[in-house]
């Protein structure tokens, strides 16, 4: 593996990135979502200082404000997924059908640093999409509305992991299939992923009101959904960092409340089976490439 090779093609993917103007429709659509935020974020602050009065209301608009700024995370979540799949969905595949990958190969070229060339480069745009619409969104929480998300260094790092993943998966699926055919299955993975995550939060509802095997039986399935893909989970660990006390309080009253977030931190065998998940898919995927016909 000779590093310079493989930061000439991650320089390379970031340029035709750049080139197809994929950057820039995604830049616009992102910058829409945060003036949307925001515009809204305002709309709501104001309305609701003007008619709160009493010390209890104004707690519970603290508790507001902090969910309201929890799904404005939980979107930018979204789009950092979908944008992790869009880039590399056709990141092998698209270059074997165009015929562009022969000309490269033909130079003095491991396909084993072409793969992971692709894989830093997408990696790089991911990061400072996460971090920079993280960035955005917790500063109008903070300008308008004063709330400051207690740690958001782990949780911008569980995010880059689950962009990570999701990146990593979909480029193994493209030295495997089809453009088309990979799309299809890594997206519904990903539905999967937040299907499953939703039947285990029921699941805890109905073990912890009733200790029902039904309940259990849907813990067992959201937790085996979650070891196939764990994106949804690490969102859910990344949402626990980005909680106040308050809210967390009225969390773990509710035994967990919102389906979308998380009232408890992430198990540490949570992140490390993400992380070898990610470096697994990787190794799989420079060998399936090493092996394929062109």
């Amino acid at each position: 593996m000779r590093p310079t090779y493989v930061l000439q093609i991650a320089r390379f993917t970031l340029q035709e990135a750049v080139s197809r103007r994929l950057i820039l429709a995604g830049v616009l659509i992102s910058l829409g979502y945060i003036g949307l935020f925001a515009l809204g974020f305002h709309f709501a602050y104001d309305k609701s200082i003007e008619t709160t009065t009493s010390v209890e209301s104004r707690l519970s608009l603290g508790v507001a404000f902090a969910t309201l700024t929890l799904f404005g995370v939980y979107v930018v979540n979204y789009l950092a997924s979908f944008l992790a799949l869009f880039l590399s969905v056709a990141a092998i595949s698209g270059e074997i059908d165009s015929g562009t990958l022969h000309a490269v190969l033909a130079r003095p070229l491991r396909r084993s640093e072409f793969v992971i060339g692709r894989w830093l480069g997408y990696a790089v745009m991911i990061a400072v999409y996460i971090v920079a619409m993280t960035g955005l969104v917790l500063l109008i929480a903070r300008l308008i509305a004063g709330y400051e998300v207690p740690d958001p260094l782990p949780a911008l790092l569980l995010m880059l992991l689950e962009g990570v993943l999701l990146l990593t998966l979909s480029l193994f699926g493209s030295t495997l299939m089809p453009t088309l055919a990979n799309g299809i299955v890594v997206f519904t993975l990903l539905g999967l992923a937040w299907l499953a995550g939703i039947i285990e939060f029921v699941g805890r509802l109905l073990t912890a009101a009733s200790n029902s095997t039904g309940g259990d039986a849907m813990l067992n399935i959201g937790t085996a959904v979650s070891l196939i893909l764990p994106s949804d989970a690490l969102w859910r660990g990344a949402s626990y960092y980005l909680e106040s006390p308050s809210m967390l309080a009225v969390l773990g009253a509710a035994r967990g409340g919102i389906p979308f977030f998380s009232s408890t931190p992430p198990a540490p065998a949570l992140v490390v089976w993400a992380v070898g998940y990610v470096v697994v898919i990787l190794a799989g995927a420079v060998l399936a490439f090493r092996r394929r016909d062109l």
